[in-house]
């Protein structure tokens, strides 16, 4: 009897490993306490918050904002911390987090820790997928700031990059 139950618990835990993850949202407006963007500084100021102030001259960290139509912030998310002169943004990932939160809009935002608020090729590059593929799922990419440690900011939007 005891192997019985022993085995049955075995085949248990074996289904529970094997069981593909599911993915569940939830979703709680508070319409009150959401901030509207309505111009990069708004971007930049809700941006920074979830950018670690210990390290931000240290090592590139990489923020998105995602918003509803109304460019309320749905929520904001640290998706990648990098090295100190970079960090890798993984596309799918913002675009599965967009798509999980209901957002229509976008903010990615990084900073570079030397203070250089200008856009390497590969910011541009990113910039320019990441819109096109947000196109695909009718999210616009709205802006995308670099963060200096100094308190500065680029705005790709107010450049006319983007």
């Amino acid at each position: 009897m005891e192997s019985q139950i022993i085995h049955h618990l075995k085949e248990k835990v074996a289904r529970r490993n094997s069981d593909i993850a599911e993915i569940r949202l939830y979703y709680k407006p508070k319409k009150e306490t959401r901030p509207k963007i309505s111009c990069s500084e708004d971007a930049y100021n809700q941006a920074l918050k979830f950018f670690d102030r210990n390290t931000i001259a240290l090592q590139e960290q990489f923020v998105v904002l995602y918003l509803n139509r109304a460019n309320l912030v749905l929520g904001a998310h640290q998706l990648f911390t990098g090295g100190l002169t970079g960090t890798v943004a993984d596309i799918r990932i913002i675009l599965a987090v967009a798509l999980k939160s209901m957002a229509c809009g976008m903010i990615i935002s990084h900073n570079h820790p030397s203070g250089v608020l200008t856009p390497s090729t590969a910011d541009k590059e990113l910039t320019s997928r990441l819109k096109q593929a947000g196109k695909v799922m009718d999210i616009d990419l709205l802006d995308h700031i670099i963060v200096s440690p100094e308190g500065d900011y680029y705005s790709f939007a107010d450049e006319g990059i983007l």
